[in-house]
């Protein structure tokens, strides 16, 4: 394995801190105990050098030795590939946690995060589009509570799969809308407990939080 490098914004507002998607990755990497540095882009400036590694101008992306690979969900998977605290080592297994990974985002943040981004722009309203939208996270979830209520964690043991669906899940429930889905809130609650999370949670955060003194200077 060769030096891995995690890039990310250099800053951003107050309201998606905690939420930027480097953090799935961080969290991998201290769940893995994988050394890495972070390196950052600026949020206002996405120049060619930045659309080379992420075409679509967003973070993360990650550079391991030559590749450069984005999108949170093939990093996690590459990381899975170089890990067993991330992805187990039996055929059934890998299929199992590859299939949820698949799901949470495909299946789960298709409805999580639209109805996330009206909450967080103040648009959770009497609308039709709203009642679209919060029927069709209410049914996504509906299909996710039984799961979680057998089951500790998706693929058996803890793996890439829970830190996305545990991320995709996050800012509903920051929005209070596991409040009728108890087995999603307590799946939640296990996963955001692993200190890996705590650490990288933090550390997303002073990462911001430097880049606001900078700022200032």
């Amino acid at each position: 394995m060769a030096d891995l490098t995690l890039t990310t914004f250099d800053w951003v507002p107050e309201m998606p801190r905690g939420f930027v998607r480097d953090l799935r990755v961080r969290w991998a990497l201290e769940e893995a105990a994988m050394p890495y540095r972070v390196a950052g882009v600026p949020f206002g400036d996405r120049d060619a050098a930045h659309l080379a590694h992420q075409p679509f101008g967003q973070v993360p992306w990650l550079t391991d030795g030559d590749l450069s690979i984005f999108e949170s969900g093939a990093i996690l998977l590459h990381l899975g590939e170089l890990s067993e605290a991330l992805m187990p080592s039996d055929p059934r297994g890998r299929s199992e946690a590859t299939k949820w990974v698949f799901a949470a985002l495909n299946s789960v943040e298709m409805a999580s995060l639209p109805w996330a981004m009206l909450k967080f722009m103040g648009n959770a309203d009497d609308t039709p589009a709203w009642k679209f939208v919060d029927g069709f996270l209410k049914i996504r979830l509906r299909h996710l509570e039984p799961v979680l209520a057998g089951r500790e964690w998706l693929a058996g043991s803890f793996s890439v799969a829970d830190i996305l669906m545990a991320d995709v899940l996050r800012p509903v429930d920051r929005f209070d809308g596991l409040a009728d889905h108890p087995a999603c809130r307590a799946y939640l609650a296990r996963a955001t407990a692993r200190p890996a999370f705590v650490k990288a949670h933090a550390d997303q955060m002073a990462h911001f939080a430097a880049a606001d003194a900078v700022r200032k200077a």
